[in-house]
């Protein structure tokens, strides 16, 4: 294309949305690039509790809010895959070129708010398990498992969450969790401890998804390495997530986990390159921090244009 954007986008989650609300208002023309739908992986929460001033408001709610309000301040979208960029040449006032699965489009500035992904168990057969048995998104997929036997494998909030979430819809819940104590939130850990249709397999972890074309259960080894199988028609993995930015990695510097380097700024190792979210290295991966990220990427990206 021959336009040539101010300010493009990647990832249409509470940062990049954010970021394109911000740059919108500061008279840029931008454009956001997102793989699947806006909102990011919050869409999938039933309930978020700790978003200042909308306690109880579902992902999907709050994720509609913020995208009304970029849509209405005339923010285009292209639904694309963002497959690389390139930045000039090391040209830094040269414009950066974002390369799609549809096309390729021009920006002078680039913020990069491409978000996490979720962490896979690495088993044979998972990929093709995958909406045959093997979720990852409990309030996506637990209404298929009505009076059905699932498994959760996790030690965090997630898995806490949803575990309390499938017991309400399966016949039996197996919490799986290779350590001894949970990770996650004491009062949830009680909650889950209520629910008579949860049962708790501590210090074990599954080894090898059992199958006939579709999922059929599981198998687990505890920590003194014996061996059992899990009957079970749904697992649910919640194992934590991992920066989606494996093809930025020649573009601007990751650290030894795959985030993008950055400080507070938001500034990558490239010039007019940025980045917002849970890509960025930082302690603490929250709404409100996307949020922050997203407002500041997008103020250093139109200082950077003047």
């Amino acid at each position: 294309m021959d336009q040539v954007y101010d300010i493009a986008i990647v990832g249409a989650g509470i940062a990049g949305m954010t970021a394109a609300i911000y740059a919108v208002r500061a008279n840029k023309k931008v454009i956001v690039f997102e793989s699947k739908t806006y909102g990011g992986q919050i869409i999938s929460s039933e309930k978020i509790a700790n978003y200042p001033a909308l306690p109880g408001v579902s992902g999907v709610e709050l994720s509609q809010k913020i995208y009304h309000q970029m849509n209405n301040l005339g923010v285009e979208i292209e639904y694309a895959e963002v497959v690389s960029i390139d930045d000039g040449e090391d040209d830094d006032s040269a414009a950066k070129t974002i390369v799609t699965d549809d096309g390729e489009w021009k920006a002078r500035a680039v913020i990069l708010a491409v978000g996490s992904k979720d962490r896979e168990l690495e088993l044979p057969g998972e990929k093709e398990l995958t909406g045959k048995g093997i979720s990852y998104c409990a309030t996506c997929d637990g209404g298929f498992y009505k009076n059905k036997p699932v498994a959760v494998v996790g030690g965090g909030n997630t898995a806490l969450y949803d575990a309390l979430y499938l017991s309400d819809i399966a016949s039996k819940v197996y919490l799986i969790h290779r350590r001894e104590e949970f990770r996650g939130d004491a009062h949830l850990v009680d909650k889950v401890h209520e629910k008579k249709n949860v049962e708790f397999v501590m210090n074990s972890r599954v080894t090898k998804l059992l199958s006939d074309d579709v999922l059929a259960g599981v198998e687990i080894r505890d920590s003194e390495n014996k061996k059992s199988e899990i009957k079970v028609d749904g697992l649910f993995v919640a194992i934590g997530r991992v920066p989606a930015t494996e093809q930025f990695g020649e573009l601007v510097k990751l650290d030894e986990s795959g985030y993008i380097k950055a400080g507070e700024d938001c500034h990558t190792s490239r010039p007019g390159i940025f980045v917002a979210g849970d890509c960025r290295t930082k302690s603490l991966r929250q709404l409100v921090t996307a949020s922050s990220d997203g407002a500041m990427a997008a103020t250093e990206a139109v200082k950077y244009l003047k």
